[in-house]
C-alpha cells in the first residue's frame, strides 16, 4: 500500500523527513506536533526489538532474560550512536539475505521432519488455522487490520528509507518489492510456530520458539550463522527505529528553534537524542511482558490522527493548520481514552473516525468564515 499510493507522492515533494510534509502543507506548529505524536510509537517499536534481541540471546545462552535485554540495550545504544542511515541500508541488505536464507533452510528441514507442509497443517487444531479471529466480531477484525496498516503507512522508519531513494521509481518499486518479500517470508515463521508443539513439545516462552527450533534442527555452522544474522538484523531494525525519530527531533524541532547550530552540534544533537531514546526503550522492554503487545501499541500510538491528516495533506487542498491540529490531537486523544480508559473493542477505528470528523468539521467552519 505504501509503495503503490504513498512512496512516490512523498518522495516527489523533496522532503528530508516525514514531518516536513506537515510544515510545508500546514505550519511549523503542526510539524512539531506530528513529531511529538509519532515519537512514542518509534521508541516502543525499538523496545519490542530490544526485547526480541534479549529473547534470542536468552534462548541460546545461559543468560537470564533481564540480563540479555540489558546487554541488548547497551549494544543497541552504541551501534545506533555510531552508525548512520547508509550503514543501516548496507547491513540490512547483508543481514536480511542471511535471515531469509536461514528461514528457508530451516523451513525446508522442519517440513521434511514432519511429513511436509500439508501433513503438518492437517494435525494442527482447526481453530489455529483461522485467518481472521472473529472472537470480537467483524469490528474487532477490522480494528486488528487497521492498526498495522495505518501505523505502518505513517511509520517514520519506513518513510525515512524511501525518502533517501535515488528516484521516485526506486522509492515506489523498492517499497512494493520489500512489502511482498516481507509477506512471503513471514509465512515461514507462521508455519514453524504451527509445527512447534509437535516437534518441541511445550516451550516455556513462546517468543523463543524460532531460536529453539533453529538450535534443534540446523547444523552447527548454519545455526550459528542464522542466529548471528537474526541478532544483526534486529540491531539494524532498532538502529532505524531510534535514528529516524531522533533525526526528526533534530531536524524538525531543535534546528528550527536553534537555527545557528554548527554541523558538529547538529550531529551530537542526534546522538544524544538517540542515547536518551535508547534508555527509554530499554526501560519499556524490561518492564513489558509480550513483544506482540509492544508492536501493536507502537503501531497505534498517535498514528490515527497523523494518518488521516497525511491523507488530506497529500491528496487534497482541503483544510488548513487548525484542521490538522484538531485531527492529529483528536485522533490520539480518542484512541487513548478508548483503549486505556474505556477499554473499547475498536479504539483505533474510533480514533480514525474522530480524526476525520474533526478535520472536516474545522475545515468547513474555516471555509465559511
Amino acid at each position: 500500500l505504501v509503495g503503490v499510493f504513498f512512496a512516490r507522492a512523498l518522495w516527489s515533494r523533496g522532503l528530508t523527513t516525514f514531518a516536513d510534509l506537515f510544515r510545508k502543507r500546514y505550519s511549523p506548529g503542526v510539524e512539531r506536533l506530528v513529531v511529538i505524536m509519532l515519537l512514542p510509537g518509534s521508541i516502543i517499536w525499538a523496545a519490542a526489538q530490544i526485547r526480541a534481541f534479549g529473547q534470542v540471546m536468552s534462548a541460546n545462552s545461559g543468560m537470564s532474560l533481564a540480563a540479555a535485554i540489558t546487554l541488548a540495550a547497551v549494544l543497541v545504544a552504541a551501534y545506533s550512536i555510531v552508525g548512520g542511515l547508509l550503514a543501516d541500508a548496507v547491513t540490512d541488505a547483508i543481514q536480511g539475505t542471511a535471515v531469509v536464507l536461514g528461514l528457508i533452510i530451516l523451513g525446508v528441514i522442519v517440513a521434511t521432519q514432519v511429513g511436509g507442509v500439508a501433513g503438518t497443517l492437517a494435525q494442527v487444531e482447526p481453530g489455529k488455522l483461522n485467518l481472521l479471529d472473529t472472537e470480537d466480531g467483524w469490528i474487532g477484525v477490522i480494528e486488528k487490520l487497521a492498526i498495522p496498516i495505518g501505523g505502518t503507512i505513517v511509520a517514520v522508519e519506513l518513510i525515512s528509507r524511501f525518502l533517501g531513494a535515488r528516484t521516485a521509481d526506486v522509492a515506489s518499486i523498492g517499497t512494493m518489492l520489500g512489502g511482498g518479500l516481507y509477506l512471503l517470508m513471514g509465512l515461514i515463521p507462521v508455519f514453524l510456530g504451527l509445527a512447534a508443539p509437535r516437534l518441541l513439545g511445550s516451550v516455556a516462552d513462546a517468543e523463543q520458539i524460532i531460536p529453539k527450533m533453529a538450535e534443534a534442527f540446523l547444523p552447527g555452522i548454519l545455526y550459528v550463522a542464522f542466529i548471528g544474522a537474526i541478532i544483526s538484523a534486529i540491531l539494524s531494525v532498532v538502529h532505524s527505529a531510534l535514528h529516524a525519530p531522533a533525526a526528526q527531533v533534530s531536524h524538525n524541532i531543535v534546528i528550527r528553534l536553534i537555527p545557528d547550530l554548527s554541523d558538529r552540534s547538529r550531529l551530537w544533537t542526534v546522538r544524544m537524542t538517540v542515547m536518551a531514546f535508547s534508555i527509554v526503550a530499554y526501560l519499556i522492554s524490561i518492564s513489558s511482558s509480550r513483544i506482540h503487545d509492544l508492536v501493536e501499541t507502537a503501531s497505534a500510538f498517535g498514528s490515527a490522527g497523523v494518518f488521516v491528516t497525511a491523507l488530506f495533506a497529500l491528496f487534497t487542498g482541503f483544510g488548513g493548520p487548525k484542521s490538522a491540529y484538531v485531527s492529529v490531537a483528536g485522533g490520539m486523544l480518542v484512541w487513548a481514552i478508548g483503549k486505556y480508559g474505556l477499554e473499547l473493542t475498536a479504539p483505533y477505528l474510533l480514533g480514525l473516525l474522530a480524526s476525520t470528523i474533526g478535520y472536516v468539521g474545522v475545515a468547513l467552519i474555516e471555509r465559511r468564515r
